[in-house]
Order: structure tokens, then sequence, then C-alpha cells
């Protein structure tokens, strides 16, 4: 069902498509509405600062039909790095094909490429179950952790 996406690194010219994809996002999943003026600069911010990470995104029929990104973290215990998948978004018109999978396979081959990679995590908001059940359909486990922050908003 899903032979015909194609997976790939985004580039530059993707910012505004994965810009309006995180705005949906955000929306959809926790009710907020993101500032035009901060989500596109900075998603434009990762494409000129590669050491933060990247987007990848899926294309279906010619459209982008979802995207996520990852970025870095250094795990000291591990003496490597963890990538986070983060910014996960599937067009509503392409959901249930198998695009998310895709993706996380991808996912997989890149870290399994980098012998400096030790794993990846996610985080999801807690109330959305569907997504849940596809993380743990793809052979992730929930932690023991729970996550705090504190923002400088």
């Amino acid at each position: 069902m899903t032979n015909d996406v194609l997976i790939r690194v985004a580039k530059a010219t993707d910012a505004a498509v994965i810009a309006r994809f995180n705005s949906a996002m955000a929306l959809e999943t926790e009710g907020k509405a993101l500032a035009p003026e901060r989500i596109n600069p900075g998603v434009k911010a990762l494409f000129d600062h590669p050491e933060y990470g990247f987007y990848l995104v899926a294309e279906k029929d010619g459209q982008v039909a979802g995207c996520l990104m990852i970025t870095f973290e250094w795990s000291d215990w591990r003496n490597g790095l963890v990538w986070w998948i983060q910014s996960v978004y599937i067009a509503p018109a392409f959901r249930r094909q198998g695009i998310y999978r895709r993706l996380y396979d991808y996912v997989r081959i890149l870290a399994s490429e980098k012998p400096n990679v030790c794993g990846f995590r996610l985080y999801v908001e807690k109330e959305n179950h569907a997504a849940q059940k596809t993380y743990e359909a793809l052979g992730m486990q929930e932690t023991v952790y729970k996550m705090y922050e504190q923002m400088n908003d």
C-alpha cells in the first residue's frame, strides 16, 4: 500500500509545508495555535543548524504527506547520541496508510548506519492514544520517566 511513498531528508524548500504541518499538529493535539512569526523561522533555523537535527518528509502522489524531526541528545551513560523523534505529522488525507511506519523505518535505517547513535526516543501527548498504539506496534516501549519543563517564553 505504501510502495509509492518516497521518504527523504527534507530540504530548505520544504520549510513552509513543515511549518504548516507543525501548526496543524499543535492545534490538533494540544489545542495550541502557533504564531507564524515564531514557527516559520524556527523551522528554517534547523536547516541552518544541522548540528541540532534534521527533518524527514514522506511524499506520496507528488505531495508532502507527512514529516518528522530528529534532534540530538548526548547520553553520557551510553557514550552515544539519542535521536529524539519530534514534530510528527501525517496530513489527514494520508493517515492510516503506513506512512508513519515508513518514516520510522527510515529513522531506524539511518540510525543503524551511524555508530554513535545508541537509540531513539519520542514523547507523546498523554491523551493521544492512537499515536501511543502506533508507537507500541512499531516496537517502542513506554519509559519509566515523566517529563518536566520550564520554558522561557
